[in-house]
């Protein structure tokens, strides 16, 4: 009974800890993104390309109506529903974090959700509408810091899928091995 009490008590600060971490690393990503989308608005947009690593990557301004490479640009009102779906599950999916790694992983999502949703509410041409300011051209594709962000999401949560690190902080992979080794 003690240990149930020590361990209920562990969470509870450990928890605080994560959704501390979670939401922290989303204000930085978010606060990150719309200065440096500022700052591009000021100086890039009306502006030839800027090189920086000469044709692999530089500055490109582009207002981009769609989602990723353009597309679904004539139903940008769909991508607001979409992200807000998106910081729902996150909230659901949060009220179990117990993992640092999670805990990056969906921080990073969630800052680079709203620094995207951001601009589609409140860029032009108008609400729910508005045009993501892209400005990071790595040749293929122009992007974003929330682009980086979402993208490094993806990457940080498949790792720990495939490590078996689990939402909770448990590991999968340890548990499964564990029980094969009583039951075999």
């Amino acid at each position: 009974m003690s240990q149930m009490n020590d361990e209920a008590t562990e969470t509870k600060p450990r928890r605080r800890r994560m959704l501390g971490a979670l939401f922290g690393i989303a204000a930085v990503v978010l606060a990150v993104d719309q200065f440096t989308k500022f700052l591009a608005v000021r100086f890039l947009e009306g502006q030839a390309p800027t090189p920086v690593i000469g044709t692999l990557a530089g500055f490109n301004f582009y207002r981009n109506p769609g989602a990723a490479l353009g597309l679904g640009s004539g139903m940008t009102w769909i991508f607001p529903l979409i992200a807000v779906a998106v910081f729902a599950g996150i909230i659901l999916l949060s009220k179990k974090l117990g993992s640092v790694t999670w805990a990056v992983g969906l921080g990073l999502l969630l800052g680079g959700l709203f620094g995207n949703l951001v601009d589609r509410l409140f860029r032009q041409p108008g609400f729910l509408h508005g045009a993501v300011v892209d400005f990071i051209d790595l040749t293929f594709f122009i992007c974003n810091v929330a682009d980086i962000a979402i993208s490094a999401a993806a990457v940080t949560l498949v790792v720990a899928s495939l490590k078996g690190i689990e939402l909770d902080g448990s590991d999968s992979k340890h548990a499964s091995t564990v029980g094969e080794d009583t039951h075999g």
